[in-house]
């Protein structure tokens, strides 16, 4: 029976290689040469200015929420937003120049990028301006890939490569949301359907954001398909080495 350390360290090292499989590995056989606190090979620190900063973005983002969505100061709750997006590039940075890349960081950092977009998201539907199965895509996109991911690791450590489309499909939904967020500028409808449901292409007035939501939600299930394709590839080779 496992104790109670060996199940912690055991979830710890599950969790290590979840976040970066190639460094998991080096540091449990001893192979690494890299220095403590590199890309390579992150400490085990948790108080560092990175992580701190990281922390701070948890906080301005529930802010921004709390603000948002109760009717407060939408500029104010702007800022925070603004400011937690803006420092999702200073942490990274500092951790790297000052080497101290900690597995808390490298754990928490993706995290918090889809904190910071299911956040504004979450934000413009409770206020209603944006219809609900937008946040229901995103978000199912994301559980969607991140089980997916969960499947391929029973086949292959390293994760499957980051696809252009994805990274496109990130930043054309940043770019929308937060234009959105501003509320400006506003733009007439195209008119195209007669739905309420699709905003900006029915007749109503909408922010320009809308429509680089909707290229990225096409952008978005392109990098699912990809992925699926790619991941169901991984698991029939897998299957026929084993064979």
């Amino acid at each position: 029976m496992q104790t109670r350390q060996q199940l912690a360290n055991q979830v710890a090292s599950q969790i290590k290689e979840a976040a970066d499989a190639n460094a998991a590995k080096a540091q449990a056989e001893g192979t690494i040469t890299d220095p403590v606190g590199s890309s390579n090979n992150p400490s085990n620190a948790i108080f560092t200015v990175a992580n701190v900063i990281t922390f701070c973005r948890l906080i301005l983002t529930i802010v921004f929420l709390v603000l948002f969505s109760t009717g407060g100061n939408r500029w104010v709750a702007l800022g925070c937003y603004v400011t937690a997006a803006v420092t999702d590039f200073l942490d990274g940075q500092i951790a790297r120049r000052t080497q101290t890349v900690s597995w808390l960081g490298k754990i928490m950092d993706p995290i918090m990028d889809r904190v910071l977009l299911i956040t504004g998201v979450l934000g413009l539907l409770i206020i209603g301006e944006l219809p609900l199965w937008i946040p229901l895509f995103v978000i199912g996109r994301d559980v969607y890939l991140t089980l997916g991911a969960l499947v391929v690791r029973k086949f292959r450590r390293r994760p499957i490569d980051v696809a252009f489309v994805g990274k496109a499909a990130t930043a054309f939904l940043m770019t929308g949301f937060s234009l959105l967020l501003l509320g400006i500028p506003v733009v007439s409808g195209l008119g195209l359907v007669n739905v309420n449901w699709l905003p900006g292409l029915n007749s109503e007035s909408s922010a320009l954001g809308i429509f680089f939501v909707y290229i990225g939600i096409i952008f978005s299930a392109i990098t699912a398909i990809v992925y699926t394709v790619e991941a169901a590839k991984i698991v029939k080779d897998s299957k026929i080495t084993q064979a």
